[in-house]
């Protein structure tokens, strides 16, 4: 059986809910303003009473803060409030599985993706390279002219080397419903997701559906039940489809003149559509399939390769994770880690990759009681951590070999990644390299600051529990990331 979504999560219909301000490239956080009484000097006897007028405002009262700074490479303690409690983490939980992965795997390690002959067969076996696009898939196929292969009489796709579901069952329904979700396999194209772009025209007119794919346009039948209207009206775009049909419905809105938006469905048999977009690819390369299917059970039968492509160096691939705060990216990363143990009987791949995640941050310093993973994106809301290990996780990746790589990856305020528009011109732009992170009533943010005045520190602030919309939380944040940029040996 082709592997596809659980069926106690089937429901008749899939809504993905695209905002007005949902690009191509999911939308960077808004830039904040920092109040400029907050830009001062301060010494470190001072920094624990402004912290604390900031986290016990008002709007506040009803949240959940947990906070840890410490000195780099020290012990010392700048601040802490409920440093030792849980908290659900959201995408701060990336630094975990970008550290582990980076130590068990090393910076240059890539993954690799393999065809086998077998007779008469071809077999593609995947091991989770979340990179691959139809342009690496078309370096395999121009493989197979160089080695005068024109016609293959039966072309099977071996999506076994993960175990285990594609799709974690503790995340929640309407993170299925975009890229966010987006099942894991072993054989992966495009991130396991399909795109198109809806464009206003005059007002009264449909919305123009834009494919950037021609192949996925074949596949399915638009109703369109959209409409562009007069300029200054509302912006919403809803799609449904059919889970197992091949119906997409759009409805919505977007005003004359506006924005394209951009929409991003993910696939629900991706072991098939890899298949489907590898065939394309080889008919565009003028060879010819007789044959063609999915294995459904594991294949050792690997005399010899005959072709392969691999993935960028993990360097690029932590980058991906967590500049762009990619699950897609970091779920491969927690699987790739699998390697590491062996699995025992009815073990899923990612279970064997958690194991080995713990392990290695416990050799990195971090408390093993400190924090309990369900997944390693951060989207479930089954994990939970506490400042400590996050800190402990980035003060042990300080002393690291792979120090300079996981500092790289992260987001540089008011320059790059998800903060690139936070912080920006403030005494903190350039020196904060942080991961953040957010859910519903969630919102996190740990790393680095290079105090040009003061010792590098390292910090942790969690916010869970709160009705705050997430820019009010951020900008608090915010506001004590300048202080710590302010900081002074006073």
């Amino acid at each position: 059986m082709p592997k596809k979504l659980s069926t106690s999560l089937l429901i008749l219909f899939l809504s993905v809910q695209v905002g007005i301000n949902h690009q191509i490239v999911k939308a960077q956080t808004p830039a904040s303003t920092v109040p400029t009484t907050t830009l001062k000097t301060i010494c470190p006897a001072q920094l624990g009473a402004a912290v604390d007028a900031i986290i016990n405002r008002s709007e506040f009262s009803r949240a959940r803060w947990g906070v840890l700074v410490q000195n780099l490479g020290s012990t010392e303690t700048l601040y802490s409030r409920d440093a030792q409690k849980y908290f659900i983490p959201a995408s701060n939980t990336k630094l975990l599985t970008t550290a582990a992965a980076l130590t068990e795997l090393g910076a240059n390690y890539r993954i690799r993706t393999s065809v086998y002959r077998d007779g008469d067969r071809l077999r593609v076996v995947g091991r989770g390279d979340p990179s691959l696009t139809d342009a690496q898939l078309t370096t395999l196929a121009k493989q197979f002219k160089q080695k005068g292969i024109n016609e293959i009489k039966h072309l099977m796709v071996d999506d076994n080397y993960f175990q285990g579901d594609i799709v974690n069952p503790s995340w929640q329904w309407e993170d299925l419903q975009s890229g966010d979700g987006t099942p894991i396999n072993s054989l992966i194209v495009d991130q396991n997701s399909f795109s198109f772009i809806v464009s206003p025209q005059t007002s009264g007119k449909l919305l123009k559906v834009i494919w950037l794919n021609s192949e996925q346009k074949k596949q399915w039948q638009i109703i369109n039940q959209s409409v562009t209207v007069e300029k200054n009206q509302p912006s919403f775009i809803k799609v449904n489809r059919e889970l197992e049909g091949s119906v997409l419905r759009i409805k919505g809105q977007l005003p004359e003149g506006s924005q394209s938006q951009f929409v991003n469905l993910p696939v629900f048999a991706p072991a098939e559509y890899f298949l489907q977009r590898f065939r394309s690819v080889l008919a565009a390369e003028k060879i010819t399939v007789k044959q063609a299917s999915v294995l459904d059970s594991n294949s050792k039968n690997e005399i010899e390769e005959l072709a392969f492509i691999q993935s960028p160096p993990l360097s690029e691939l932590v980058m991906t994770a967590n500049q762009d705060s990619n699950n897609f990216y970091t779920e491969a990363l927690l699987r790739a880690l699998a390697i590491k143990k062996p699995a025992t009987k009815n073990q899923s791949t990612a279970d064997v990759g958690l194991e080995v995640l713990k392990s290695t941050l416990t050799q990195l310093g971090v408390e093993p009681t400190s924090y309990v993973l369900a997944d390693g994106s951060g989207l479930s809301r089954k994990n939970l951590i506490s400042p400590q290990a996050l800190v402990q996780t980035l003060q042990g990746m300080a002393q690291s070999s792979q120090a300079e790589v996981f500092r790289a990856s992260l987001p540089v305020a008011g320059m790059s990644g998800t903060l690139k528009n936070r912080l920006v011109d403030t005494p903190a732009t350039g020196i904060v390299q942080a991961k953040t992170g957010t859910l519903g009533g969630v919102v996190t943010l740990s790393g680095y600051v290079n105090a040009p005045g003061y010792n590098p520190v390292v910090f942790s602030m969690m916010v869970n529990q709160t009705e705050q919309p997430a820019r009010v939380v951020r900008q608090a944040m915010d506001e004590i990331l300048v202080m710590l940029a302010q900081l002074q040996r006073c």
